[in-house]
């Protein structure tokens, strides 16, 4: 296992000083530091002060290893592998600093949102297949289908006018971080958060649990006298984790990256609402440093699956 591990590592390696490769190409060969220093500073400033602003940013070096030994692709690999991010384009602030303030009010939305969405899509999924071949079942696979063809900014929209605006009941955006009022800003980005997952977990969920119905562990439980509830919950639901734990497992890491659109409507400064004002304010700097935590997320959590499947089911073996 150690040596499937190590070999993963390595394979994420590759991956990650892929990405880096791209994001330099995207953000510096393909884009110039030019154009970078004219769109934080405006197209009429002087030729002096983009030069001025350029090196205070690290873009006045040559681009390739082959130009000068102090270059611009050394520098953007070093300043990502060892999380010395630099500063902002647009503001020049500390972008480390701005991922701090930014993974608390992340967390605080992601996990009770993840952890409801979990709970609701297994009792769910578990419901309908109970009543598999049903009208129940029917009812309940129209109902997901329904609500995964909604748009996310259709339950945000709603969600606003309709508890916000018109009931009165939480507020519209915002956030406060104070413990006695926090709840009634997480609220509503909780729940829609919930509505628009429910559907595809559901769905999926329920796929894995009739498909366990009709294994043969199930048909000689069935032939001892074991109830079909019991079956559901003891047999069915146990040996269905795997393909669970592989949404659960994979999903973890991106708990500290945020929504970017609840966050963004919502008011929420988290990580997924600095990735969304570095987008409209070209903010490059910002940018590329959320979409190499993304990757970074991307392959920890694929590394994490593959671990998570050893321990759950003594069965797979990781050669």
């Amino acid at each position: 296992m150690l040596a499937y591990v190590v070999r993963r590592i390595a394979y994420g390696v590759v991956v990650v000083a892929g990405v880096l490769l791209l994001l330099f190409v995207l953000f510096f060969a393909v884009t110039d530091p030019n154009d970078i220093a004219r769109r934080a500073l405006g197209d009429k400033v002087p030729p002096d002060v983009i030069e001025q602003w350029k090196a205070n940013h690290g873009y006045d070096k040559p681009l390739w290893p082959w130009q000068a030994a102090d270059n611009l692709l050394f520098d953007h690999f070093r300043r990502m592998v060892t999380f010395d991010f630099g500063r902002s384009d647009a503001d020049d602030a500390p972008i480390v600093d701005r991922i701090r303030r930014g993974i608390g009010p992340s967390l605080v939305l992601s996990v009770p949102m993840f952890a409801a969405g979990l709970l609701l899509g297994v009792v769910l999924a578990l419901f309908v297949a109970f009543f598999r071949e049903t009208y129940i079942d029917a009812a309940g696979v129209f109902v997901c289908v329904l609500a995964m063809s909604i748009s996310i900014l259709l339950y945000i929209i709603g969600a606003q006018y309709v508890v916000a605006k018109l009931l009165h009941w939480f507020p519209i955006s915002g956030f406060d971080p104070a413990p006695d009022v926090v709840a009634r800003f997480l609220a509503m980005p909780v729940l829609v958060g919930v509505l628009t997952g429910f559907g595809g977990d559901v769905r999926f969920y329920r796929t894995v649990f009739v498909e366990e119905t009709s294994r043969d562990y199930v048909r000689t439980a069935r032939a001892k006298g074991c109830g079909e509830g019991r079956i559901m919950l003891w047999h069915v639901l146990k040996n269905g984790m795997i393909p669970i734990l592989t949404r659960v497992v994979l999903a973890i890491p991106f708990l500290f990256t945020g929504s970017l659109l609840l966050e963004s409507f919502f008011g929420i400064p988290g990580l997924g609402s600095i990735t969304v004002d570095a987008i409209n304010g070209n903010d490059f700097s910002t940018l590329r440093t959320m979409v190499f935590i993304f990757s970074l997320l991307f392959v920890v959590g694929q590394i994490a699956v593959d671990v998570s499947y050893s321990l759950v089911d003594p069965r797979v073996r990781l050669e």
